[in-house]
This record gives structure tokens, C-alpha cells and sequence, in this order.
């Protein structure tokens, strides 16, 4: 059963323009410009499943990637760090590398969905490598009776500081986007509007610099808009594109490829919660985004509101050593690739992103009970059970320690069928058939058609 979606603190506000969200993002250039040695990513968020229940968890989340679209959650998915001021959690985490190589990371303090909670403090970390975290405090915005919400910030290089731009709603009556600026976030000058168009705006993000031209991006009723100025004063934005999204869309990200002229546009749907969506394009000027498929990236799991920021490889190699790669995976099918390998009533099936709860997705990749050279599929909210077939059909059973269990339960990886760089899995006991989806429901059939190479080709990620 697909649990019912959670209302977007977006939707809240559209039905009453007093309690607004939030806005993040990674900032691309300017404060987070790409040091030349930079070749991979790393992105912060929450966690949030649509029940709220397994998988939630309101404490910075830390993933890494080399592309920047395909990520591995650091620590299995847990938290790095977790606030222990104000309302004890945090949404809408961004991470910022200063002038001076050190990162800071902003949040918004906020536990949970309540939109009603007065938040004029912001959470702050300071971070030499994101392997640690120190000078943990909150720092006061304003003192009108609202929010700070999703903070973001950039150098200001005409001013010698950073801008810190958030959203709350002003004497307005609607959310707009607010900035401060401080030299070391502890203390910040007396707020101002930085950006206003006259209608509710949330969840601002920057992009500093690019070609002399400044973008900020924002949500709009339920898309995300881009708006830019050749100045980065407050008021000189404008406005200049349609918006783009996928059902109820917010948070937009912005990310620049460090390999080729690519931009990406990330966005955070709540319809259902939480699913990330990705648009491409080569002239952010242009202002004109194309939908990427969904084979191409792959968000971590229950992530919410990101924001991405660019990282050594030395810096990437260090925090996999520090908080390790994940002891599970999740499976994405190739024809579907919206959908994932689950069990389910302890049927194997590929169901839609995101699954509730999410461990019924997560497998952990272990020596073939019946060769150690192939692979079982080992359930992680249910060790003793594996995926094995039955009547041709895959079921999460428990192991009897039987050998005709353990050939059933075991499968040879290959090459994908429909894309070697994906993988396919062959029958260890039938090995003319190969795992896959049919009508939704995994099996393990004979191979011949296009469309059976794509039904029997999956994505080994997290």
C-alpha cells in the first residue's frame, strides 16, 4: 500500500500565506567556486520517509559521488552530526566552503513538519574535512515572529562578506527571501529583503559569477523559476524563466559538471514526499532545462532538501575512510528505473521510490549460498530470509540450509543485458533464465527479446 503524502510546508503556505519552507541548495560558484584539484561532490540533507516513521531522521546527512548524480550515503545513511540546541533537529542542511578552504554548514532549525515553529536562529557547524565538526551554535537572524528558513550562503566579493539568504515573511505578508552578512557566522548585520517579486517565494539558490551574470533559484507557487542580475545587491534580481517541475516541486539545486559544460537542476518533490528529480542544461543564460532520465541518477535513500557542494578526490577518499560505504544496496530496474527491487508480502516485486519502510528495499550482496563466486540476496530487515525462486518465481524465504534452497537463493552476476555497465543475474541451478520483472513481480525466465534484456537489466546502488 502507497502511504499517503505528506503536505509540503510549500503546500501549507499556498493554502496560507503566513508559514512559507524552506530554501537550500548548493551554492555553486562564488562561496563554493571549484578549486581546480576538485573532481568529485558531496551533498548534505535530511531524512524523511512519507509515514515519518523508519527512515526519518532530522540530523545532517552526508553522500558522496563522482558524477553528481549517483551518490553513496556515508555512515549506512545515518547521521553525521545532530543539533542539540533549539527544536533538536534540522532540515535543509547547506554546506559552504569559505574563502579559506574550511567548510561551514547552515540548517534550519526545525524538527519534524511543524510550520508554525518560530525559528529566528539558524544552526551552524564549522568543518576542516566534514570529518568532524566543531564550534557547534545557533545563529540569531531576526527577530520578526517567524522562520529562518533553508539558509544559503555565498561571498559577496564587493563587500568582503558572506550573504546569508534564507526565507521568512516579512511585514509583506509573504515569504521572501531575506539575506544578512557576517565575516564569521557568529555575528550577522541587521537583515534586509534580498529578493521580493510580490508573491510568496521560498527555498532561493545560488549560482554566483557565471559568465559575469548571477542566478538565483527559487519556488514559485509548485515549480522552480530562475531569476538573475549582474549585481549581487539585494532588490536587483529579476525574474527571467517558466518554470520546470514534476508534480509539487521545491528546493531546487544547482550543480555545475566539473567534466563537461553541463548544469544540473535538482528539485525535491512532495508528491509523494521526497522524490528528487533532475533537469540538464548547457547555458544557464538560456534559461531552458531538460528533464534527464532516471536511469542517469539516483538520489540517497529517504533523502530531503539537498544541497551539493564540490570536493577533492582526497577529500572524497577521506570521508568514505571516515564514515565508510554502505554494507547494503538497492537495486533500480532498468525499464522502470522509477521503481526498485523490494520484497513485499515476501513476494519479490520492483515497486516505485520511495518504499515504506525503506529496509524492504535493501539488500545486502552476499556470496551465493550454493557457490561463493555468485551473488544471494540477503533481506536486511529480515537476515535469516533470501531472495530465491519457486515455481520460477523470486520470494524472500528463510534459509533451511537445504542445498536446493541454497542453489535457488544463489545467482551468477553478469554484464547487464540491456547495458554491460548495469548487471543482470543469472540462475545458478536454471541457468538459461535470469532474474527479472514481469507484470511487476520478479521471476527468473529465459532471455530472447529487447524488451526481456531490459526487464532482466538492474542498477547495483544505493
Amino acid at each position: 500500500m502507497t502511504p499517503r503524502p505528506l503536505p509540503s510546508r510549500r503546500l501549507v503556505l499556498g493554502m496560507a500565506a503566513a508559514t512559507p519552507l524552506a530554501m537550500t541548495g548548493a551554492l555553486t560558484l562564488g562561496a563554493g567556486t571549484a578549486h581546480a584539484a576538485d573532481s568529485a561532490y558531496v551533498m548534505c540533507y535530511f531524512t524523511e520517509s512519507t509515514s515519518l516513521g523508519e527512515g526519518t531522521d532530522y540530523g545532517l546527512h552526508l553522500a558522496v559521488s563522482t558524477d553528481s548524480l549517483n551518490w553513496m550515503p556515508l555512515n549506512q545513511n545515518n547521521p553525521v552530526v545532530t543539533p542539540t540546541e533549539g527544536a533538536l533537529g534540522l532540515r535543509d542542511p547547506f554546506v559552504l566552503r569559505r574563502q579559506d578552504g574550511t567548510f561551514v554548514v547552515l540548517a534550519t532549525d526545525l524538527k519534524g513538519t511543524n510550520w508554525n515553529y518560530v525559528s529566528q536562529y539558524i544552526h551552524v557547524w564549522y568543518s576542516t574535512d566534514l570529518r568532524t565538526f566543531t564550534g557547534y551554535h545557533r545563529l540569531k537572524l531576526h527577530d520578526m515572529n517567524t522562520h529562518s528558513w533553508a539558509p544559503e550562503a555565498f561571498w559577496d566579493a564587493g563587500r568582503g562578506q558572506y550573504a546569508i539568504i534564507y526565507s521568512a515573511v516579512n511585514a509583506s505578508g509573504h515569504n521572501v527571501i531575506m539575506v544578512n552578512y557576517t565575516t564569521d557566522f557568529v555575528t550577522a548585520s541587521a537583515p534586509q529583503v534580498f529578493f521580493d517579486p510580490g508573491y510568496d517565494v521560498i527555498d532561493g539558490d545560488m549560482a554566483v559569477g557565471v559568465n559575469g551574470v548571477n542566478y538565483l533559484y527559487f519556488k514559485k507557487n509548485q515549480t522552480l523559476v530562475g531569476a538573475r542580475s549582474t549585481s549581487l545587491a539585494p532588490g536587483s534580481f529579476t525574474e527571467f524563466t517558466t518554470g520546470v517541475a514534476h508534480g509539487g516541486t521545491e528546493a531546487p539545486t544547482l550543480v555545475k559538471s566539473l567534466t563537461s559544460a553541463n548544469w544540473y537542476l535538482w528539485g525535491d518533490t512532495y508528491t509523494p514526499n521526497g522524490v528528487f528529480y533532475a533537469w540538464q542544461s548547457t547555458d544557464l543564460a538560456a534559461g531552458t532545462w531538460t528533464a534527464l532520465d532516471q536511469r542517469t541518477y539516483t538520489q540517497p535513500l529517504n533523502s530531503k532538501h539537498c544541497g551539493i557542494t564540490t570536493i577533492t578526490s582526497a577529500q572524497y577518499d577521506n570521508l568514505v575512510a571516515k564514515w565508510g560505504a554502505p554494507t547494503w544496496n538497492r537495486l533500480k530496474s532498468y525499464s522502470h528505473p522509477a521503481r526498485y527491487v523490494r520484497h513485499a508480502n515476501y513476494v519479490g516485486r520492483i515497486d516505485e521510490y520511495p518504499i515504506d519502510p525503506p529496509t524492504d528495499s535493501q539488500w545486502k550482496l552476499v556470496p551465493g549460498l550454493a557457490d561463493g563466486t555468485g551473488v544471494s540476496f540477503q533481506s536486511v530487515n529480515y537476515p535469516t530470509r533470501y531472495l530465491r525462486h519457486y515455481n520460477y518465481q523470486l520470494q524472500l524465504d528463510t534459509d533451511d540450509g537445504t542445498s536446493t534452497f541454497a542453489a535457488d537463493a544463489t545467482f551468477s552476476r553478469t554484464a547487464g543485458l540491456a547495458d554491460a555497465s548495469w548487471a543482470s543475474f543469472r540462475s545458478y541451478n536454471y541457468p538459461t533464465r535470469y532474474i527479472r520483472h514481469s507484470n511487476y513481480v520478479l521471476r527468473i525466465d529465459p532471455i530472447s527479446t529487447t524488451t526481456d534484456r531490459q526487464d532482466a537489466t538492474f542498477r547495483v546502488g544505493y
